[in-house]
């Protein structure tokens, strides 16, 4: 967690600065979308790769060797502003991406490395305190980056954002240092005991084991399913949201930093409300009524006639929609036994970030040809799909999990 807080200060500024520095850089609203898409897939691929392989050969070499290459890509995008320097960092470094100080397309191996010897009852707890820790660090990072207004007589132009990388760079070698010390653990499938034959122990173990195995692959296309209307839901808009300011309201970083700031400050804060509510709602009652809030104040956005108002609205539906990733996460990590966590993390993930993906290079579109407000449309349509079936899906699950 410690290293989740330290990565979040870095892309909570490049949530605010990298589409602003891109723009100021020439790039078109089409362009900056397809990059930040094209970052996203290529996280959906590497996660595809390494996600059911950790739970044989562990998580930690993953995370130090994630924690390396944002190094390097920091200290390229110091250097440098070619356009190849920068598709490379959104590629291999995440930049824009903002994924809550979660190691990009290694974060379901820091879930499932979490998950590892908690019952099912602290899940939602510590998931949530996670959660909120990155959020925390989001925020700040965005408060800082509006300092590129402050120096911009000394670093004209697009050089005032450079000096923002050197915020991805301190938070990856705090975090190499962190994932260095923590305990590698694995977890190993269960062995079934006894000897051979139909009637004998082993032979059982392995039927309910496999009727088990069955249960759970199906829990996990529900939440596949799911979560492709939530990507879509969040892709749209979320990514690209520093930029939507800037061009509905001309706002620049100045403003725009704050803004996004106090989005995941309360973020954060939300995130400690639904853990508290999961007793009371459980998991799937909690995402739901809070979703649903967050779905009607990010439907009233785009049509604030002022930049204050709409920063106001989409700052409290931050609240109402990040609040519940943790304990979204904890339901994910209910859904199978310990040593299928890393596969259910995986299916998670990528789940929710190929649609996603997918979404800032249709918005960057939408946003090109000045189709402002249609982002948001067709995101709420996504997102009340999302929720329908969420709740369907996994309404009946017991209070431990749902």
């Amino acid at each position: 967690m410690g290293a989740r807080l330290a990565r979040s200060v870095g892309q909570g500024a490049l949530v605010v600065g990298f589409t602003l520095y891109l723009h100021a850089l020439g790039w078109s609203a089409a362009g900056i979308g397809a990059v930040l898409s094209a970052g996203l897939l290529f996280g959906v691929a590497l996660t595809l790769l390494v996600g059911p392989a950790s739970d044989r050969l562990g998580r930690k070499g993953f995370l130090l060797a994630y924690e390396g290459v944002l190094v390097v890509s920091a200290l390229l995008a110091l250097a440098s502003s070619r356009p190849w320097v920068l598709v490379l960092g959104a590629v291999l470094g995440g930049f824009g991406r903002g994924a809550n100080g979660a190691a990009g397309p290694f974060g379901p191996l820091e879930q499932a490395w979490l998950a590892q010897g908690l019952d099912a009852g602290e899940r939602p707890r510590v998931f949530s305190l996670n959660s909120t820790l990155g959020f925390t660090g989001m925020a700040a990072g965005a408060l800082i980056a509006g300092l590129p207004a402050a120096w911009a007589g000394l670093l004209p132009g697009a050089l005032a954002f450079r000096p923002l990388f050197a915020l991805p760079l301190l938070g990856s070698l705090v975090g190499l240092a962190l994932v260095w010390k923590a305990p590698d653990v694995g977890s190993a499938p269960p062995r079934p005991r006894g000897g051979a034959g139909p009637d004998r122990p082993a032979d059982r173990e392995a039927r309910g084991a496999s009727d088990t195995r069955r249960a759970e692959n199906h829990l996990l296309a529900r939440l596949a399913f799911a979560n492709t209307l939530n990507g879509f839901g969040i892709g749209l808009v979320a990514p690209l949201m520093a930029y939507w300011f800037m061009r509905r309201y001309g706002h620049g970083p100045a403003t725009i930093g704050p803004a996004l700031a106090a989005s995941f400050l309360l973020a954060a804060l939300g995130s400690q409300a639904a853990q508290r509510l999961v007793p009371r709602l459980g998991v799937v009652g909690t995402v739901v009524a809070m979703r649903g809030i967050g779905l009607a104040l990010m439907l009233a956005t785009p049509f604030m006639p002022v930049f204050g108002l709409a920063a106001g609205l989409w700052a409290v539906r931050a609240a109402f929609n990040q609040g519940t990733v943790g304990v979204r996460q904890a339901l994910t990590m209910g859904l199978t036994r310990p040593h299928r966590q890393g596969l259910a993390a995986t299916v998670n993930n990528v789940s929710i970030q190929v649609p996603r993906a997918l979404g800032p290079a249709i918005a960057g579109l939408m946003l090109h040809h000045g189709w402002l407000t249609m982002p948001f449309l067709a995101a709420a349509a996504f997102q009340v799909g999302y929720l329908v079936t969420y709740r369907r899906f996994f309404g009946a699950l017991g209070p431990a999990q749902g």
